[in-house]
């Protein structure tokens, strides 16, 4: 009488075995969609850009475009430098159309890079490779002699978010940019998986409600309210856990994808009055 239940267990303890080297087999294919190919570079948008590389601690190489803004009235170690961290999948090349747009709006230097494995980048792609990334990033944007370094805006976009918020912790920055952030890759995948065990046994966490609270700069957070791959409610989340001073933007209608477009001018105009707002304060 207890062959069955003694199989059953059996059974039981071999499928959960079985997912969870399935799992972490495929746990970064799911993650991480990194693209080689650069199909445009800013010069076909017609923006003036350095193709810069850098190196990181762990001896890889980089590569990023630096994208001066408009000058106007104000002189270049006076402009605003936005760090930009993107989503999971493709490369630099794909974040171009929403660059140029804010690039036209909003009088801002721009600096976008390919983590490890992403476009020109080399190495392989994994969480911490992403905050190592990061780092280099930012001690790279401190080396350059044409930039006010205590004007540095982080931007982190999706799974950009993460590093965002990680780096926002670690390293020194002026104000951070969340747009459509999760609060954590278990809460993400329990939301999208919710039949599967998925979120418990992750081996990439990106954690950002747990380190969020600890930043001590301005905060922006932006999101769709018809975000079908990040819910909204995470993103609140993240802005009731930060500190002020913070902002939320909901962007009615948009989902994952289509912010900027969706969202329109008063997509810009948030950014642009967030960056007006650090200008006054700052001096």
């Amino acid at each position: 009488m207890l062959i069955k239940p003694a199989r059953s267990l059996i059974f039981i303890i071999l499928f959960i075995l079985f997912i969870m080297v399935f799992m972490n087999f495929i746990e970064k294919r799911l993650i991480f969609i990194p693209d080689k190919d650069l199909y445009t570079t800013p010069g076909d948008w017609g923006l003036e850009y350095d193709d810069v590389t850098f190196h990181t601690e762990d001896g890889l190489k980089l590569n990023g475009w630096f994208i001066p803004g408009k000058m106007k009235s104000l002189t270049d170690d006076n402009l605003f430098t936005l760090l930009w961290f993107h989503g999971n999948a493709g490369n630099i090349s794909h974040r171009l159309e929403n660059i140029k747009m804010l690039y036209d709006r909003v009088h801002i230097n721009i600096f976008i890079f390919d983590y490890r494995q992403y476009g020109k980048s080399e190495g392989k792609i994994s969480e911490q490779g992403t905050y190592i990334d990061a780092g280099a990033a930012l001690k790279y944007l401190q080396s350059r002699k044409d930039i006010n370094h205590e004007r540095i805006i982080i931007f982190g976009r999706s799974v950009g978010s993460a590093v965002a918020v990680d780096l926002a912790v670690k390293g020194k920055c002026c104000a951070l940019i969340l747009e459509t952030p999760f609060t954590s890759m278990k809460d993400l995948a329990k939301y999208l998986y919710p039949f599967l065990p998925i979120g418990y046994i992750l081996q990439t966490k990106y954690d950002s409600i747990s380190k969020i609270r600890d930043i001590k700069v301005p905060t922006l957070i932006m999101h769709g309210d018809k975000d079908e791959l990040v819910p909204i409610e995470q993103g609140r989340k993240l802005y009731e856990t930060a500190n002020e001073p913070k902002e939320f933007y909901t962007i009615p209608g948009a989902t994952h994808n289509d912010t900027y477009f969706v969202g329109g001018e008063e997509y810009f105009n948030t950014i642009r009055r967030f960056v007006d707002k650090l200008e006054s304060e700052n001096g």
